[in-house]
């Protein structure tokens, strides 16, 4: 009878290699997207929309070791805020750390710091607000959180919706840009608001983010 040698034990299935490679390959799953090319998900943009500076805003502005270039001042009509010895930087439209960096660089082409390094707080923050005119049912100014964005289609839902003669395929709205200039959207949100939409472009047109000072205007529908 022919007796058979139990194996000696494999070193590549002890448990610490087992551990290893266990490692390994969780790694190489998890980096495997990348080695394609694709990008993880982007992160939910209605929680994380950047605070972005208006007219009216009351900023402070602390540069390092130059206090006496510190001050606080308000954003004035035309987006600007006056600083020492620069004048006039535009800050409309921008987040606090893209107006610390135009600071900056003021300061710098000013040739009147060399490394500065400026920080910017809000110390009071102007209303922010839309209006919603035209045909839904409570037209007014609506006031927009700071903690979160606000799409359309909820503000359209917070002005009581549509009215019986909407046209709700042709919503407007009118925006003003940083650099003054107007650019006007046309969005077609009847379907999404009666829960019917399902086509992903339309949707994601329903869920424009709004800003403050935006102006939405719903016509009549031509009977």
């Amino acid at each position: 009878m022919t007796q058979v040698m139990p194996l000696p034990p494999l070193p590549w299935l002890s448990w610490p290699a087992l551990r290893l490679g266990c490692c390994i390959l969780f790694a190489a799953g998890s980096l495997a997207p990348f080695a394609r090319g694709q990008a993880p998900a982007p992160p939910d943009s209605r929680r994380t929309s950047p605070f972005r500076i208006i007219t009216n805003d009351r900023l402070g502005v602390h540069i390092f070791q130059e206090d006496d270039l510190s001050l606080t001042a308000r954003v004035d009509a035309k987006g600007n805020i006056n600083l020492n010895l620069v004048g006039n930087v535009h800050v409309f439209g921008q987040t606090l750390t893209e107006a610390e960096r135009s600071i900056e660089i003021a300061y710098r082409e000013g040739r009147i710091l060399r490394h500065p390094e400026v920080t910017i707080t809000v110390e009071e923050s102007a209303p922010r607000e839309v209006s919603v005119q035209g045909q839904v049912k409570n037209p007014n100014r609506y006031s927009l959180p700071l903690e979160t964005a606000t799409t359309l289609s909820e503000i359209i839902s917070r002005a009581g919706g549509f009215t019986d003669v909407a046209k709700g395929t042709s919503v407007r709205v009118t925006r003003i840009l940083p650099d003054g200039a107007t650019r006007v959207f046309e969005v077609d949100i009847e379907d999404v608001m009666k829960g019917r939409e399902k086509n992903k472009a339309k949707v994601e047109a329903a869920n424009l983010l709004l800003e403050p000072g935006d102006l939405i205007y719903v016509p009549e529908r031509i009977i």
